[in-house]
């Protein structure tokens, strides 16, 4: 995602103590960044969403946040604001030192996954995440995995988390996309136990091995053992949450349309998706370091920015450990089908069983 200039990632990870959970902020330049959003899920948890409509007032946003917590996790996105109004960031209200910081939020479903149901996300949590944003190393590389806002997601039976993908377009323009992966249904075909993502990676891509088709014995212990499953656990327990940047110009209505696309590419990489249990959510932002695209351009970004949510997928998973709390275990991919991704079966987690 921070493969984008002008964009900065932070995230603040809530984990031990009955807690398992977490927020990830995404910051724009000073000045702001047009923003769009698609929603596709029908149980969503947000914030100030509605300012994103191309027919709204206000065109720029300061800051994202990606929240676990359900909707005890909006209150994150006040800890956002009061970062974001010590640094003289927001909207200006024409006297010095008086802004308002435009601050949509999301959240995802984790509530009691790290064993007490009170133990989640709030103002506090918000403040660091920005802080980590904002400060030195916010525009570097961005951790993935079990961390921020997915430290407590969870794919079908797997632990899900943080993904990110980024891609270049013919004429030096960049894309890139950031996934809290933690879906009621699977990443995972539970017919050959493949990622259903994987065929969008790229060969560049770093963010875990290249997987494999899993062995037979795997795939037998993974469906014996139902973390295979698609059926639906339960209302209000999911969301998988997204975010597209790029530094081209685009209207918001551009980045509605963006944003639209990359909930395609969540839909490729995820069965069944945006389903009665899930508020899935897609966020497109730009930086207007570049020009506006012509036509052929904006095909480009917005069929690549679909197939970087689905890499940005299969990174969250590969990138994901095994998790175990009072509340229960939830194996990684890597541990179910060690054959699948070259290096698992030596590289564990410190949660995993024995």
């Amino acid at each position: 995602m921070t493969d984008v200039p002008g964009l900065r990632v932070g995230h603040a990870t809530l984990r031990g103590d009955g807690a398992l959970s977490g927020v990830t902020v995404v910051l724009g330049p000073a000045r702001g960044a047009v923003a769009g959003v698609d929603v596709r899920g029908a149980a969503p948890g947000t914030r100030e969403t509605d300012l994103l409509h191309p027919s709204r007032m206000v065109q720029r946003v300061h800051a994202l946040v990606l929240s676990g917590g359900s909707a005890y996790g909006l209150a994150a996105a006040d800890g956002v604001l009061r970062g974001l109004e010590a640094d003289g960031v927001g909207f200006g209200l024409g006297t010095p030192g008086r802004v308002v910081p435009i601050v949509p939020a999301a959240v995802v479903f984790d509530l009691g996954r790290g064993g007490e149901f009170t133990a989640r996300p709030d103002a506090a949590t918000g403040l660091r995440a920005y802080r980590a944003a904002a400060g030195p190393g916010g525009d570097g590389p961005v951790a993935c995995g079990v961390v921020g806002a997915g430290t407590g997601a969870v794919v079908g039976g797997l632990k899900g988390g943080i993904g990110t993908a980024s891609a270049v377009l013919a004429d030096g323009a960049t894309v890139g996309a950031l996934v809290v992966l933690n879906a009621a249904g699977s990443s995972v075909d539970p017919e050959t136990g493949e990622l259903y993502g994987a065929r969008y990676r790229l060969p560049s891509d770093a963010a875990g091995a290249a997987p494999r088709m899993p062995a037979a014995a795997e795939l037998a212990a993974a469906r014996a053992a139902g973390v295979l499953r698609t059926e639906l656990d339960g209302p209000l327990r999911a969301t998988t949450l997204a975010v597209i940047g790029t530094d081209l110009t685009l209207t918001k209505a551009q980045c509605g349309l963006l944003a639209g696309m990359g909930a395609d590419g969540l839909a490729r990489a995820v069965r069944p998706v945006h389903t009665m249990l899930d508020g899935d959510l897609t966020f497109a932002l730009c930086t207007e370091a570049r020009p506006a695209p012509e036509l052929p351009e904006a095909h480009q970004l917005l069929a690549t920015a679909a197939d970087c949510v689905s890499r940005a997928i299969v990174h969250a998973a590969l990138a994901a450990t095994g998790v175990r709390t009072p509340a229960g275990y939830w194996p990684s991919y890597a541990e179910v089908f060690p054959s699948a991704v070259p290096g698992a079966a030596t590289t564990g987690s410190a949660d995993r069983p024995g």
